[in-house]
């Protein structure tokens, strides 16, 4: 089985290039985030014609996630990160998906930091760890994954030294993923890269991606029961070259059967 995620900066602006990207690759379960787009303006039917199933959360011009699979029916756990009522920010959505607990997430930036927006992303992440243990404690398997906005180490930088002040790798936030990791998930692509320098977005100013001046933020979170299963772990990188794309590139894992 393989499982994607993909920050696509824009559903509709970038539906040309997730069809390709779906059509050559045919992951089984996909999330996607910051799909910048109200509920009624998702493009279910472009994407039922390649055959998938999906549910989504939208939210006018900002924010929004969704998630797709191409073999099973999409059961709906809930829309709302757990932890704060009057949170309307659509970034989560939780379903289950061919046995997995498949969690989508878009975590908050959080710049200018320190600010408002930084303590909004300090909460979110503090809600994520509360949920998460939980998560674990069922002992189902869960995939919690999508755009985190935090480089959990200096290999995941491209020159970190720039980067110290910057609310996706500040201290503080690095030790929130740290902590949230270390409740016993396992880091897909560090688990089979521990020491390659692996990028998932990549900025359209200064041609970063032509210099390969990215950041891993986009990260695949495995419970103990379905961490054994993971055979193989990539970023498909040639798509951020593509025409209009988005800045993100889509990362993906697969998992043998049980």
């Amino acid at each position: 089985m393989k499982i994607a995620t993909y920050n696509v900066n824009g559903i509709n602006g970038r539906l040309p290039v997730l069809l390709k990207w779906l059509n050559e690759t045919e992951p089984d379960i996909v999330c996607l985030q910051e799909l910048k787009a109200p509920q009624e303006k998702f493009p279910e039917k472009a994407i039922q014609d390649l055959g998938y199933h999906a549910i989504w959360n939208g939210q006018k011009s900002w924010n929004g996630v969704a998630i797709l699979s191409r073999t099973d029916e999409v059961q709906e756990i809930c829309r709302e990160l757990p932890g704060d009522e009057e949170d309307i920010q659509s970034r989560y959505l939780e379903a289950m998906v061919a046995g997995i607990h498949v969690c989508c997430l878009y975590l908050p930036n959080g710049n200018p930091a320190p600010g408002p927006k930084f303590d909004y992303k300090l909460r979110w992440f503090e809600r994520l760890t509360t949920h998460a243990a939980e998560l674990l404690a069922s002992g189902k398997p869960v995939v919690l994954t999508g755009d985190y906005n935090v480089m959990p180490t200096e290999l995941d930088v491209y020159k970190p030294e720039r980067w110290h002040e910057d609310a996706l790798f500040r201290p503080e936030v690095r030790q929130a993923f740290k902590t949230l990791v270390d409740q016993g998930w396992t880091d897909a692509i560090r688990k089979l890269y521990p020491d390659q320098t692996i990028y998932t977005f990549w900025d359209y100013f200064r041609n970063a991606y032509g210099r390969n001046a990215g950041l891993r933020i986009d990260h695949f979170l495995l419970s103990p029961s379905i961490a054994p299963r993971l055979t193989a772990a990539g970023v498909d990188s040639a798509v951020r070259g593509w025409e209009k794309t988005s800045d993100h590139a889509p990362v993906w894992i697969e998992l043998s059967d049980e």
